[in-house]
């Protein structure tokens, strides 16, 4: 089924950015109703688009048939977000969202995975934390922007899904404090934009737990974009940091993000434990 999901995703976005007219900061795409293209449950689709209309940064939607499916094409702009973003020094990246419908599947396949809690670095407006509080995982949001923090406040109230947002700076976190068992971690921060350091600080965390270490995976988001990257593209461009840690790759999903809107390629999300 996930398979099936990612495929006609990407085939959507695809479709959408051939034909779309429109002028916004940002757009993206959730899909109507559940379909045979998108076996989703109801009520997980309905808090998907309740996030994205209780979400400032969204100021229009429509509806939309694209490649022959019902959606919901969602605007909105996140300029004063990304200032606000690239303000404070350990930033490893601006604020660039995935789409809702990709944090969804994203937090889904830690599910199936077997993943109990997820953990959110750099996790922007906490799309990927509030997937994964509907989807009974127990979530946690670490955010190092306070205007970004008090965005997810007021989506943990409004959507009525707790995904415990932290105004914390990741290299300075104690993540014993949260009693992890058998964590996913996302980590915010292609690895040529300071994701590398953010990630080595969280690996390093991780191994001074010994209990945490055999029961954890760490998801790094890569890119395919030689534009991008100028040395090594295998693993997204992680397969340096991969195998210094001594890190197995689970999976990889390629899934449509902002930053990938005007290309033909998605951003690849690549899933390790330890060995």
């Amino acid at each position: 089924m996930l398979n099936q999901i990612v495929k006609n995703l990407i085939l959507i976005k695809q479709d959408f950015v051939k034909n779309y007219s429109g002028s916004a900061h940002i757009q993206e795409v959730i899909p109507f109703q559940p379909s045979k293209e998108f076996p989703i449950a109801e009520d997980h689709l309905n808090l998907l688009h309740y996030f994205a209309k209780q979400n400032p940064i969204y100021f229009n939607s429509f509806e939309q048939q694209i490649a022959g499916i019902s959606c919901t094409v969602y605007e909105g702009d996140i300029n004063e977000h990304w200032l606000n973003s690239i303000k404070h020094g350990t930033s490893c990246q601006p604020f660039y969202p995935t789409w809702i419908m990709s944090a969804y599947i994203m937090a889904f396949f830690a599910k199936q995975l077997g993943y109990s809690e997820l953990v959110d670095i750099g996790s922007g407006d906490g799309r990927i934390a509030f997937c994964g509080t509907f989807l009974k995982l127990i979530s946690h949001s670490i955010e190092i922007d306070d205007v970004l923090v008090k965005l997810q406040d007021t989506l943990c109230q409004s959507t009525h899904q707790n995904f415990h947002p932290k105004c914390e700076d990741a290299l300075e976190f104690d993540y014993s404090k949260i009693k992890l068992i058998h964590p996913v971690f996302f980590i915010g921060g292609l690895p040529q934009m300071g994701g590398d350091v953010l990630a080595t600080n969280i690996i390093d965390k991780i191994n001074s737990m010994p209990d945490l270490k055999n029961n954890t995976c760490i998801v790094f988001a890569g890119t395919h974009s030689k534009r991008h990257l100028s040395g090594n593209l295998e693993n997204g461009g992680w397969s340096t940091l991969i195998e210094k840690h001594n890190l197995d790759v689970i999976d990889t999903i390629s899934l449509p993000t902002v930053w990938t809107f005007d290309q033909e390629i998605e951003t690849p999300y690549i899933y390790t434990k330890f060995k």
